[in-house]
């Protein structure tokens, strides 16, 4: 009986879609997380965390802010092999700056790290865009994957550098190894029939458009009677071709950017109240929360199963990367259509847990892991079904532009909850201290 329905939940599911689409979100998101992983490996004790943050995410904003409107001109098998290459580029010039304690300088891995901002920012705008022509199981299978770039990143490198004993060198380099998945799945497992026959279609409709023209078009020449059997008449065929040539070399003279800009601009705005407000607010919530409540979300050690105050933080990251991962791998299963309803719960939560670290009435630590737990799966929840939710409502020619353009939310709230936490964390701190609670001092 279950597994029928299970059978019956992913009917019309193509398995090399899916394959290809959840490495696009593990490869995509991974690098971003390696790097905020190995924060205090980049930068020393001495520099805020935040620099890091900053750095690999205010690039990528800047370029979903941008790219949505221009982006289209360039094929996506182009894209795929510049995200490649810049990503690799990126994490070799992290890995391969000495380290600040060998006289590296900061500034120069920071350069690695906006490179490989860029790359992630341009690639999950095309890789959503690219869910447009592949159906509702590319986005789930995209989502899924992003979800467990959070829980593998960050396990990865924590392995990689103490279980397994690799330096901080080779781990980078190891991962700088990655992106090449990317081609792999885009070249290699990802099927290309939806996209050439979309390619065709616009095509077609090109060239029909034109033909219809010609058409509609009255014959201004008038030939004259004596005339009509010596000169040769231009077939239709002719005329198209000529047409054709025309109208590329009048595109050319004069192309119609300006008015393509307005009219991505209009749509823009009409996503920004039902799409793009929600994922904002949720991942301003949520990363405050990560950024600035969650270090300071601190109990007796002899009261919790730690034995280090600098367990605390890890683990807390790891209950929420595995609530992102169940909910983002849930639209198969589970949709929500009311995307600020939960957008409000995960402001709920934040005041929630800025409340307890201020006056601390939470009796254990246990109840914080269920408070993160449903953090992450609130802000799963939103991420995944907004786009389901353009996939759904926003007309079929509007959809691929609407993917990437929305995107720019996630983060330009993680940028806005950067700023927000390092203050946040701060003054949280400076209160627990004063009031005798210096936990936050022996991290």
């Amino acid at each position: 009986m279950y597994r029928a329905r299970l059978k019956a939940v992913f009917d019309g599911a193509e398995p090399r879609v899916c394959a290809a689409f959840w490495l696009f979100g593990l490869i995509n998101n991974v690098l971003y997380v390696i790097i905020l992983s190995a924060a205090l490996d980049l930068v020393g004790p001495n520099i805020p965390k935040g620099v890091v943050l900053i750095a690999d995410v205010l690039p990528s904003f800047l370029v979903k802010l941008c790219a949505p409107y221009f982006i289209h001109a360039v094929p996506y098998p182009t894209r795929i092999i510049l995200f490649t290459v810049t990503s690799t580029c990126g994490m070799l010039l992290i890995a391969l700056t000495p380290a600040y304690t060998d006289g590296g300088t900061i500034s120069t891995k920071m350069a690695g790290v906006v490179l490989a901002s860029l790359s992630s920012g341009a690639g999950e705008l095309s890789f959503l865009g690219l869910t447009h022509f592949y159906g509702p199981f590319s986005l789930a299978a995209w989502g899924s994957g992003t979800g467990g770039a959070g829980l593998i990143g960050a396990g990865a490198y924590a392995m990689a550098t103490t279980v397994f004993g690799l330096s901080v060198k080779s781990s980078l380099l190891a991962s700088s190894l990655l992106p090449v998945f990317m081609l792999i799945s885009f070249f290699i497992v990802l099927p290309r029939g939806p996209l050439r026959r979309s390619a065709e279609e616009k095509l077609k409709a090109n060239v029909e458009g034109i033909r219809t023209a010609i058409e509609d078009s009255a014959i201004s020449e008038a030939i004259s009677e004596d005339g009509d059997d010596e000169l040769p008449t231009e077939s239709e065929d002719e005329r198209l071709l000529h047409t054709i040539s025309s109208q590329h070399h009048n595109s050319r003279a004069s192309p119609s950017y300006f008015k393509i800009f307005k009219s991505n601009l209009r749509r823009s705005q009409s996503l920004f109240f039902p799409f793009m407000l929600p994922l904002l607010l949720v991942y301003i919530a949520e990363y405050t929360i990560n950024q600035g409540v969650a270090p300071t979300l601190l109990f007796p050690i002899a009261t919790t199963p730690f034995k280090h105050y600098r367990a605390f933080y890890p683990t807390y990251n790891a209950i929420y990367q595995t609530g992102v991962f169940i909910s983002r791998s849930s639209t198969p299963f589970f949709r929500i259509h009311n995307l600020y309803l939960p957008s409000l719960l995960q402001v709920l939560n934040l005041l929630l847990l800025t409340l307890h670290a201020l006056f601390d009435f939470f009796p254990n630590v246990y109840i914080i892991f269920g408070i993160i737990f449903w953090e992450g799966l609130l802000g799963g929840l939103v991420y995944v079904n907004t786009f389901a939710e353009i996939l759904d409502k926003v007309p079929r020619e509007d959809r691929e532009f609407s993917l990437g353009a929305t995107s720019v939310s996630d983060s330009g709230g993680i940028c806005i909850a950067g700023l927000l936490g390092m203050a946040l964390e701060v003054w949280l701190c400076g209160y627990q201290v004063r009031h005798g609670r210096v936990y936050c001092k022996q991290l």
